[in-house]
């Protein structure tokens, strides 16, 4: 018999800490909650202080049972689920399972999974934190009286199967108000003038700056005829020249949301990927000889401290690997988001000394890519900063001035192991210009004027949108992922191109609450409601209160709703084709999934089929199917011959209608980083890439 029951959530997490904890202790899993409300009614008691009504999670009673057992064996048992919100609640249910005393030392919290990091935590055992459980509890009620009175209207006046969630209409809503921002977008001309110039057989780009001494926006053609005509040959003279040093600190360590939004700019994985990974990172990887360890800290945060022993460590770790001159020796003034919680470190690896190569042998490859970015980001937090030269050169030709700007990396600090990722996808490059002094001349070997138009604002891809919902204050780092699953399931928005686009069904959803329930859909509204739960969390305010002011609002609304909401027919568009079974015009219908093609004839006819997009292009292959537009399982797009299985033809990227005028194979448009380039598939033919 065990002396000590502890108690986690994850069998991962199990298995590591029992490692470390020796014979008298005895470690199993919860799997997670295991109690909850119920999902067949609404189960908060309303006229009762809001008094949540929780049952045993089905399928948990087995669990719950070995639980109990093991529990009236052990002398003491310890309850140690994750350092957050969502951690003390399931303590709580736990303690209340199992007739645990919730003001006995029974909670062991900790931030990472390592031996001493445990070991320490069990020397101080706390009571349960009620001011995090109330918080907790607060948003599930909160979240249960807007979804199960809301979603109901929805089924009854939409469609069956529809849900709302405050942190979901939200984000729709964002995504939404994007657009119809790019829609209403009216593109205005403007122009620029670029120059390559020479000296001494080195070639370098400079831009229109200024005429007369002052700056002139280009707005037309006309504009930049007038600036060329004033130029007086090909001879430039340097007239100013500036150059500075310039210091470029690191990004912090990772925050949930930053993790979220580097890891899709670098790794290409969505947000539930990432925090999917960041998990089994976190609950331990069996390292061989050395056993299951954690790697990563806790990865639900919305904090950049690092601990003083990780600093020392890694301050360690550079000087031995980089040398003294690669060691941050002083602190750097770092920006607090102003409504983080703070309550954990910032995302790092358990120790430096882990390198990803050394544990290359180890992880999956997703596994290694991520803790990479991971390692990578924190090593260069706690290095020194990189030093650049800058330099700015003015060319004078009459009376218009040229501009050529260049930089060139001194000393690379941290930028020899990490450089933060941009979602403008700018290439980190070093540009400098020729040895240039005052006064000397400079020839121009072509001037090219170049027309452009302004462009709307980008359509959110995951990234952007985990990083405005964090800037508005909305969620909280633990609901980031979950959200963004969640309005693309229910089919309120779709990824085009790895862009979030709004779909039909989405507006229809979103304009309904917003004309009947503004407060649930207000950017202000729903991060005011955040500060109230931290506000709970701190001890600051009683949960029913914060609760009972929003529901009696929120109550007139429903009642106007119910009687005023009209009933909304989503119509059937005509696809445009017949039914290949019964010969009844097929229709677009919104699925699960997406839109589909089924028979207007149903039920009587269920036939149904997948939306083709053909591209006009004839297959390369067989010279008889077309070339259509498919999905893999992950909504990947690919090209394949419409006669599939009979011609297997598929391609990554897309086919065009021309042939390589060098051997006459299929030439395909292939996406660059910077923009599409049309390249043959067969030899080296490429052509000019366009943004």
């Amino acid at each position: 018999m065990s002396d000590y029951l502890v108690i986690v959530e994850s069998p991962a997490k199990a298995k590591t800490i029992e490692k470390y904890l020796g014979k008298k202790y005895k470690v199993k899993a919860s799997m997670g909650h295991v109690r909850d409300l119920p999902k067949s009614q609404m189960g908060v008691d309303i006229e009762h202080n809001y008094e949540p009504k929780y049952i045993t999670i089905r399928g948990k009673g087995p669990v719950l049972k070995d639980l109990k057992t093991a529990a009236k064996k052990a002398k003491k048992v310890y309850l140690a689920a994750d350092p957050d919100r969502e951690g003390e609640a399931i303590a709580w249910h736990l303690a209340n399972s199992l007739e645990l005393d919730t003001h006995s030392d029974c909670r062991v919290v900790f931030n990472e999974i390592t031996k001493d990091a445990i070991k320490e935590s069990f020397k101080h055992p706390r009571p349960i934190n009620m001011d995090l459980v109330d918080a907790q509890q607060a948003r599930r009620v909160l979240d249960r009286l807007v979804g199960y009175n809301i979603s109901p209207l929805l089924w009854k006046k939409v469609k069956k199967g529809l849900s709302a969630g405050r942190v979901q209409s939200v984000a729709v809503r964002l995504i939404i108000d994007r657009e119809n921002e790019i829609k209403a977008f009216v593109p205005e001309e403007y122009w620029t003038i670029t120059g390559v110039f020479n000296k001494e057989e080195e070639t370098f780009q400079a831009s229109f700056y200024s005429v007369n001494g002052e700056k002139k926006e280009l707005k037309s053609e006309n504009d930049v005829k007038e600036i060329l005509n004033l130029l007086q040959g090909e001879q430039f003279t340097v007239s100013s020249l500036t150059q500075k040093e310039k210091r470029r600190n690191p990004a912090p360590p990772f925050t949930t949301s930053s993790l979220q939004q580097e890891a899709a700019r670098k790794l290409n994985f969505r947000a539930k990927k990432t925090m999917m990974i960041a998990q089994q990172l976190y609950e331990g990887i069996d390292l061989g000889k050395e056993g299951t360890v954690g790697l990563i800290t806790y990865m639900r945060t919305d904090s950049t401290r690092i601990s003083d022993v990780a600093k020392e460590e890694a301050s360690k770790y550079i000087l031995e690997k980089f040398g003294d001159k690669f060691v941050k020796h002083e602190e750097r003034k770092e920006k607090k988001q102003t409504n983080a919680q703070d309550a954990h470190e910032g995302i790092r690896p358990t120790s430096i000394y882990r390198d990803p190569a050394s544990l290359k042998t180890f992880l999956s490859r997703d596994q290694l890519r991520l803790y990479k970015l991971i390692w990578e980001r924190f090593a260069a937090s706690q290095m020194a900063s990189a030093i650049l030269d800058t330099m700015s050169v003015n060319l004078t030709n009459g009376p218009v001035v040229f501009r050529a700007t260049g930089s060139k990396i001194k000393f690379p600090g941290f930028m020899k192991v990490y450089v933060e990722g941009s979602d403008d996808q700018q290439e980190e490059s070093e540009r400098f210009l020729p040895d240039i002094e005052k006064g000397d001349e400079i020839s121009s070997e072509t001037i090219e004027p170049k027309q452009h138009f302004t462009q709307p604002p980008p359509r959110y891809t995951e990234a952007r949108l985990v990083k405005t919902l964090e800037e508005l204050g909305i969620g909280r780092p633990s609901t980031y992922a979950p959200t963004l699953d969640t309005i693309q399931k229910r089919g309120y928005v779709a990824l085009d191109n790895k862009r979030f686009v709004p779909t039909e069904l989405g507006e229809i959803v979103s304009d309904l609450i917003v004309e009947f329930f503004p407060e649930i859909i207000d950017v202000e509204f729903t991060a005011e409601m955040e500060k109230d739960l931290d506000e709970i969390e701190e001890g600051k305010v009683v949960w029913v209160k914060i609760i009972d002011e929003f529901y009696r609002s929120f109550e007139k609304n429903l009642i106007k709703a119910e009687s005023e909401m009209e009933k909304v027919e989503i119509k059937d568009e005509f696809a445009g084709e017949d039914c290949e079974v019964c010969g009844s015009p097929m229709v677009f219908k919104m699925g699960r999934y997406g839109k589909f093609m089924a028979c207007s004839n149903f039920p009587e006819c269920r036939n149904t089929k997948a939306i083709v997009k053909k591209i006009g292009v004839k297959c390369p292959k067989c010279g008889e199917g077309e070339i259509i537009e498919r999905k893999s399982k992950r909504k990947r797009i690919f090209y394949g011959c419409d006669r599939y299985p009979e011609c297997d033809f598929l391609s990554w990227d897309k086919p065009i209608e021309r042939k390589c005028p060098k051997c006459d194979h299929l030439l395909v448009e292939k996406k660059l980083k910077k923009g599409t380039q049309i390249q043959c598939t067969n030899c080296d033919y490429k052509e000019k890439t366009v943004e």
